[in-house]
């Protein structure tokens, strides 16, 4: 045990969760049994469905407190009040989306079923942390404080937030209005890939500039910054003529930032009437990822557009907003937010007829213009969807149970034993009276709002049993433009989903093993795109000759041991930003995915400009250089060499990727240097970047920085033979550093492996580490 981790234990104790004998709770009807392997991951059997939901929230609040307490803090918008000033940002911004106010109206759309199960599981989280530890976790010691009773509304809350944190457009509408304020309709055409000529690209008058949209980038940036960031995520299902052992195969890997604890947390619950194995996310009931005996699904981010802005024109007195010719009075909500540490914080929230008003403080700021949110997920519907797949058996009742689900756009693969396997697009989708919802645009013109109907569940695409014997989605586009609804534009570079295609197309003997091995891989076709392009390139400078010399032998792995991989990676960053800065020099960030004042946040542009500047590279359009494109490259090529010469000497075996890009997985206390060393872990040497299988996304103003986005958990399922399944998440079931459960699954992650989670009954007796029952009181 490193110095800082003994002096933590030998002043705090280990603080760990009870897990064996009895615990006696009032909330329960039934008894509960919970053994815990050797992996850490809770075995829970309950005899109905709320005692099995308190039960997982039981555990989740055993093993990760003080990550749920900031998820809590974060959605009610009151952050301040745990750590002070600094949360202020952050809890402005919660409270004027309103992600808890608007959860107290969801409660009333919930069925009784589902208004139970919750409750149970929020329940279950306060008694896990109350009365499942015997002393409050190190985070709290630290900061002398209590955790905070959860509550439903902060289950719904909670869920809201990765709402927002999924949404894939209101940030890029953001981005493409500042590009063409600053340097007007040409260079969003120029710059933007998905921008296409049927979009309009007109300022609106009165449009909201300077500290305004500062401002609100600011708000979003510390919100962003505290919740994380989302990058890509791979999933498929292969048909039984596709694999080894002719039972489908079933494969996930979602794509998050890295952080410690991690975002999911494995488990198995087993009540008389269903049962399911899997992946849950952190404060949530329902297994996004995972199988039930006789169904296995997977989740990747669905990127369909559910969000807008609109442009609002605030009265003279601040309490109304332009319709029309007119003033229409607002929603007047006055927050009050806590602040430790100093006096209470009020704080006025607009609510306009398309939404809340972010971003600015309305109440002094009368007679302005700003931004308004409308989106899908503040509406109060039903709710069901993720929540209840685990009980399907078919897939046409797993798609029927993925209908009500107002929350995040979702894509869902599914494979069955009955050799079925199947796609379904799953989330609710806005039907605009006019427009795209690609730009903000006036709230108070006619026909700016969306219409009360949305798109019918029976029109999102889906397919069922393809005759490739593949399914497959990577935050591509789910249909060719003009086929079905219109559900955005604003999808990521379709890099990871060819490679899936073409990799699984090559072979009809796929099986657990070998496809582990294919969630680490790190080809990159972009470099396939270009390689000859780049290398007949005319240079007669000695830099980008060098260059060109290693490239010309590189074998396109973005591995960690490859030097070449980082000349490219560095050469990309560097002619992508030369690109942006010369059709948009005022606002060439903003293009490159991140704002022009501030390091965050960074839009899915940071994913997607890789495509757009191997099309320019491939065709090299005229009227862009006067210099000619062969001179840009070439100057490109330059600078890489001069930067990889001065930050990392003259030798070439200095130069590998894996040791000029690290991986650092961050917990909260380890932005503090006194508790790195206690709370994260790493670096690690990583191999891959934005667009090969292996997700390693890193920003383009730093490509040597820290992965905005990793796999943040594995998973391949062999349907029918569940217990040769294999998870794998960065870190551990637990979020206590004292705990050997806090990072015991990452050597097995580094290496692209997993755990299997113990299915039948013999096989958890078998691993049974430690047993716990839960008893009414």
């Amino acid at each position: 045990m490193k110095m800082p981790r003994w002096l933590l234990r030998g002043l705090l104790g280990k603080r760990l969760p009870i897990t064996s004998g009895v615990i006696n709770v009032p909330y329960l009807t039934n008894p509960i049994t919970i053994i815990r392997d050797h992996n850490g991951i809770p075995h829970i059997k309950a005899q109905d469905d709320r005692d099995a939901w308190y039960g997982i929230g039981f555990c989740q609040g055993q093993d990760r407190a003080f990550q749920l307490e900031v998820m809590l803090r974060i959605a009610r918008g009151s952050l301040s009040e745990l750590l002070g000033p600094a949360g202020i940002k952050i809890d402005r911004f919660s409270r004027q989306i309103g992600f808890a106010r608007n959860a107290e109206d969801q409660i009333n759309a919930l069925d009784p079923e589902m208004h139970a199960n919750t409750t149970s599981f929020a329940k279950g989280i306060s008694d896990g942390v109350q009365l499942g530890i015997p002393r409050v976790p190190h985070e709290f010691a630290i900061l002398r404080a209590r955790p905070t009773p959860y509550t439903i509304t902060d289950v719904i809350a909670s869920a809201k937030l990765q709402a927002f944190v999924l949404a894939s457009n209101w940030d890029i509408e953001i981005a493409r209005y500042q590009i063409l304020v600053e340097d007007g309709p040409d260079a969003v055409k120029a710059l933007d890939p998905a921008y296409a000529e049927w979009h309009p690209v007109s300022k609106p008058a009165g449009s909201p500039q300077g500290p305004i949209m500062d401002r609100l980038v600011d708000d979003i940036s510390a919100l962003r910054e505290a919740v994380g960031y989302v990058g890509g995520s791979n999933n498929w299902a292969l048909a039984p003529e596709k694999t080894s052992t002719g039972r489908p195969l079933l494969s996930n890997d979602p794509h998050l930032r890295p952080t410690l604890p991690a975002h999911w947390y494995l488990a198995h619950i087993t009540t008389p009437k269903w049962s399911v194995a899997g992946a849950t996310f952190v404060g949530g009931p329902g297994f996004p990822a995972g199988h039930n005996g006789t169904a296995g699904w997977g989740v990747t981010a669905g990127m369909v557009d559910t969000t807008d802005l609109f442009i609002e024109q605030l009265s003279p007195d601040g309490t109304s907003v332009r319709q029309d010719d007119n003033f229409i009075p607002c929603e007047i909500k006055d927050e009050v937010i806590r602040i430790r540490g100093r006096k209470d914080l009020v704080e006025r929230v607009l609510i306009t007829p398309r939404g809340p008003i972010i971003g600015t403080s309305s109440h002094k700021n009368a007679g302005i213009t700003a931004f308004s949110l409308k989106a899908t997920w503040l509406d109060s519907m039903p709710i069901k969807g993720i929540a209840t797949i685990h009980k399907a058996r078919s897939f046409s009742e797993f798609q029927s149970l993925c209908d009500d689900w107002p929350l995040s756009s979702l894509n869902m693969v599914y494979a069955d034993t009955s050799g079925s396997i199947g796609w379904q697009l799953v989330g609710t989708v806005p039907v605009r009276k006019s427009g795209w919802g690609t730009i903000p645009k006036p709230g108070w013109e006619k026909d700016a709002d969306w219409e009360h109907s949305h798109v019918p569940h029976d029109q999102m695409p889906y397919l069922n049993n393809s005759p490739s014997g593949i399914v497959a989605t990577a935050n591509n586009s789910p249909t060719k433009e003009g086929d079905g609804p219109y559900l955005g534009i604003d999808w990521l570079d379709g890099y990871r989903i060819s490679r899936i295609f073409e990799t699984l197309g090559e072979h009809d003997d796929w099986d657990i093993q070998n496809t582990m091995t294919f969630l680490q891989d790190v080809k990159s076709m972009p470099w396939e795109e270009i390689r000859e392009i780049l290398l007949t390139t005319p240079v007669d400078q000695q830099y980008a000759r060098e260059a060109l010399d290693l490239l010309a032998t590189w074998d396109g792995q973005i591995g960690v041991d490859s030097a070449p991989a980082t000349v490219f990676e560095l050469f990309m960053a560097e002619i992508t930003r030369t690109i942006a800065k010369t059709k948009a020099p005022n606002s060439a960030d903003w293009s490159m995915g991140k704002s022009s004042n501030i390091a965050k946040p960074y839009t899915i542009l940071v994913a997607r400009r890789t495509g757009h500047t191997i099309r320019l590279l491939k065709e090299q359009p005229t009227g862009w250089f006067d210099e000619g494109w062969n001179t840009v490259i070439q100057k490109a090529l330059v600078e890489t060499i001069r930067i990889l010469r001065i930050r990392y000497g003259n030798d070439h075996k200095n130069w590998a990727w894996g040791d000029v890009r690290k991986l650092i997985l961050r917990h909260p206390f380890g932005e503090r240097k006194m508790f790195s060393h206690i709370f994260n872990r790493g670096p690690f040497p990583l191999g891959g970047d934005a667009n090969t299988i292996s997700q390693a996304a890193a920003p383009l103003d730093n490509p040597t920085g820290n992965p905005l986005s990793i796999p943040s958990m594995r998973m391949v399922i062999d349907i029918g033979k569940w217990e040769n399944s294999r998870f794998s998440i960065p870190g551990g079931q637990s979020g206590n550093p004292m705990s050997p459960h806090y990072d015991d699954l990452l050597p097995l992650w580094i290496r692209g492996e997993g755990v299997a989670i113990p299915w039948n009954r013999e096989s958890v007796l078998q691993e049974m580490k430690s047993n716990l029952k839960l008893l009414p009181a």
